[in-house]
């Protein structure tokens, strides 16, 4: 700070130089497996991931139930969607999500909390098939399993948090100048996405609306951990509350969910739910890890082991993700898998036979072409 005063100099080298020394000084890492903090998180983010994926059922199906009266859709602009109390419900139920969520960044690093949010679109997912006749097959079910085993292993591969437990901590974190150079391109990027593409492309192509969200995601998971900071302080000091950051966190936050929740609707309103949240699940926490690592650090005391494990667990959420969907229109079963491993070999199923013999039925019933030239089939 600079005194206005005749030492207004000397005061601000000296401040200066505390900066430098606390910038510089490495903060210290907590160990996870024996840390209150890390368990109280983790549970926090399973709670949240429970609440937000039923919630995505209740929103859902108020939309739909909206397209049937033939009111303007919240994909065309309309907010009929505030006069039922269905939505109502489910705005609810992901708000306790998201204040387990919010918690959770509290206690735990985000590269714990966020990657967990999996569970969230493999509950959403299984209520779908059951709720609104969206069929799970087996490659569906496999990729639930794997999505499991990824957050398992980023869980255990997660990264020693760094203690951060002041605002004046956050404020040199937030005026680095890497973190500030990232949150610049992602605001340039998030307002070309609204302005120019969003009017253009929103409605054909699903990316749009979703990558508006998960740029976004950054300033939300920023300012909540920030935020928790300023609550815990609060506890004992009352000057957190008039911290000139306390209050710019706030607004971020608040101004950043609001965007998020009306182009998260017109995703949905146009888009496959199968579709919207695990894409968003993927963009959205590549956006929060890569913030993670340029705000927070949290990696930076981790090994060489735990960084590959953390990459591949994410990866195998991505490859589970992209299986629960990619896929979802090919009908795969259990009894098909056990019936063709069971089969003699080199006996062929009843409806392979069935398809060949419709097949020659059609070639001799086909009138003689010989003036036309050789005809060829191709069996496949």
């Amino acid at each position: 700070m600079i005194c206005v005063n005749g030492f207004g100099n000397a005061s601000f080298s000296k401040d200066h130089s505390n900066v430098n020394s606390t910038v510089n000084k490495a903060a210290p890492y907590i160990d996870k497996w024996s840390n209150y903090n890390f368990w109280t998180g983790l549970m926090l983010a399973i709670l949240s991931a429970f609440l937000i994926g039923g919630s995505v059922i209740l929103k859902k199906k108020a939309l739909l139930r909206l397209a049937k009266t033939g009111e303007t859709r919240a994909a065309e602009g309309g907010h009929g969607y505030l006069k039922d109390w269905l939505w109502w419900g489910g705005l609810l139920t992901m708000g306790g999500g998201e204040a387990a969520n919010f918690a959770a960044y509290m206690f735990a690093p985000a590269t714990v909390v966020t990657p967990l949010g999996a569970l969230s679109v493999l509950i959403s997912a299984v209520l779908t098939s059951h709720l609104f006749g969206e069929m799970m097959n087996l490659l569906g079910k496999l990729g639930c399993m794997l999505s499991i085993l990824g957050s398992t292993i980023m869980v255990i591969h997660a990264p020693e948090e760094e203690e951060v437990t002041t605002l004046r901590d956050m404020t040199y974190k937030f005026l680095d100048p890497g973190f500030l150079v990232f949150a610049s391109i992602l605001l340039v990027a998030c307002m070309i996405l609204i302005f120019h593409f969003s009017p253009r492309f929103g409605q054909t192509n699903i990316l749009i609306y979703i990558i508006i969200c998960s740029l976004l995601g950054a300033f939300t998971v920023s300012s909540v951990k920030g935020l928790g900071i300023a609550i815990r302080t609060a506890f004992f000091d009352h000057s957190v509350v008039c911290h000139p950051l306390t209050w710019i966190l706030l607004l971020t936050l608040i101004g950043s969910i609001i965007i998020q929740v009306n182009y998260l609707n017109k995703s949905l309103d146009t888009f496959n739910t199968l579709l919207v949240y695990p894409i968003y699940y993927v963009f959205f926490t590549t956006v929060v890890l890569s913030t993670s690592i340029i705000l927070f650090k949290e990696w930076r005391a981790m090994s060489g082991v735990d960084v590959v494990g953390t990459v591949g667990g994410f990866l195998v959420i991505v490859i589970g993700v992209s299986m629960l969907h990619l896929f979802k229109d090919l009908d795969v079963s259990f009894e098909d898998l056990r019936s063709n491993l069971c089969q003699p070999l080199g006996q062929e199923s009843p409806s392979k036979r069935e398809d060949k013999h419709i097949l020659i039925e059609n070639i001799e019933s086909l009138p003689s072409t010989r003036e036309e030239g050789p005809r060829v089939f191709i069996i496949s």
